[in-house]
């Protein structure tokens, strides 16, 4: 089977459609974006996709670490003009803390998610390969990652409000070489590919040296992948029985909670810490098992957890939104619009302790005080205009973000997504 081929088959299982042949579909579908960095493998997806008759724009990022990179995008640059195809160079700097790669790879997503929500791009695909699927196994493996990190990269993965595309992760590396030759086109090699100082070019090579077979890395992968969706089930099952959403706050039954198995248990705080402070990534796995022991109120995630009555509330961290700002019309904190009667120099900001002295009523609610005072409200300066969760709504109320709405097992539960 051709790689076209293939490459048509995997996409039509990843966008929606209805009964058009594939090829038709993703002639059809509307402009997806691709992340192309000028090497073998993501030039080979973008040729791919331009044969196919796909709608396309690219994007490149130059991440200010190798000189060779400006001669990388120029290559990308110029085979989008020779197509007509539009391509955006993004810059991301380091702020040097953290491991470079880490970094690296997390500023380049939420860039390139940034340059498509601004392109009305939902889409995005990466050239990720089967090559790069095994290396991130036996990655994860060495680690001593559970199901999750086991199962690596997932072919669709929604974050940052883009829909990433892997179509091909059952592709060899080699293989979209031998294409790009066949087609006569020329590629870049990122030298650091060489650098032994990186562990995924130890892996790398210990794959080569060892001869291990990457389709059964794969396919351990594609196990762990199904494990996984068992366990999201099961979660989604347990959150029905135990979970309730109150302005923002996800509250939990701690007897039924308390006697589900461990992996179920952690599964659901971590989404529910992700869910409340937006979060794409999930705590470790021992902090979460900290958080699920202890009796007192642990801050993890820019979250507070706390048992109190029979229940475990997950809420807001009020030192996580301290400094958060953001004028009338846009969203604070990720998900929450204040509608109202409006008003020249108003700000959203969180009501914090001195909001709250000027609510009386803010026990009327039923929510607790730290929830109350990280709540958002409505400022002129040092004035408090409104606070909706705090008894004091003067006309005003908060509504959340529909993207941040959904709660896994509850979807989007009307009742909680206005206070």
């Amino acid at each position: 089977m051709s790689l076209q081929t293939r490459l048509a088959e995997a996409l039509a299982g990843m966008l929606p459609g209805d009964d058009t042949p594939e090829g038709e579909r993703l002639r059809t579908w509307p402009r997806i974006g691709v992340a192309v960095s000028g090497g073998g493998d993501s030039l080979a997806l973008l040729d791919l996709l331009h044969e196919a008759g796909v709608a396309l724009a690219v994007a490149s990022v130059d991440h200010g670490l190798r000189p060779q990179a400006r001669d990388e995008m120029a290559l990308v640059a110029r085979y989008c003009a020779a197509r007509g195809l539009d391509h955006a160079i993004l810059t991301w700097r380091w702020d040097g803390h953290g491991n470079v790669q880490d970094a690296a790879r997390q500023g380049r997503g939420a860039a390139i998610a940034q340059w498509a929500q601004g392109c009305g791009i939902g889409h995005v695909a990466l050239g990720h390969t089967a090559d790069d699927q095994a290396e991130t196994v036996l990655m994860r493996l060495a680690r001593g990652s559970g199901v999750d990190g086991l199962a690596a990269m997932a072919p669709v993965a929604r974050r940052e409000g883009i829909t990433w595309l892997r179509p091909l992760l059952e592709v060899r590396r080699a293989e979209l070489r031998d294409y790009l030759r066949a087609q006569g086109l020329r590629w870049a090699e990122d030298p650091s590919n060489e650098d032994t100082g990186y562990a995924r070019v130890r892996v790398r090579q210990a794959i080569a040296a060892l001869d291990l077979d990457v389709a059964r890395l794969t396919r351990t992968a594609a196990h762990m992948a199904r494990a996984r969706a068992a366990l999201e089930y099961g979660m989604a099952a347990l959150a029905r029985t135990v979970v309730t959403l109150e302005a923002g706050d996800v509250v939990i039954e701690a007897a039924p909670f308390d006697a589900a198995p461990d992996e179920l248990r952690a599964r659901l705080l971590a989404e529910a810490l992700c869910w409340v402070s937006g979060q794409s990534y999930r705590p470790r796995h021992d902090a979460l098992v900290g958080a699920l022991e202890a009796a007192r109120p642990v801050a993890l995630h820019g979250c507070l957890v706390i048992r109190k009555g029979g229940r475990m509330r997950i809420l807001r961290e009020w030192k996580a939104v301290a400094a958060v700002s953001c004028a009338l019309g846009e969203p604070w904190d990720g998900r929450w619009r204040l509608i109202g009667p409006g008003g020249k120099g108003m700000k959203i900001r969180a009501l914090g302790e001195d909001g709250l002295r000027e609510c009386p009523g803010w026990r009327d609610g039923g929510l607790p005080r730290q929830s109350v005072i990280s709540s958002p409200a409505v400022w002129r300066d040092a004035v408090l205009v409104a606070a909706p969760f705090a008894g004091l709504a003067r006309g005003w109320r908060a509504v959340m973000e529909p993207e941040r709405a959904d709660f896994p097992g509850l979807g989007r539960d009307q009742g909680q997504l206005s206070h």
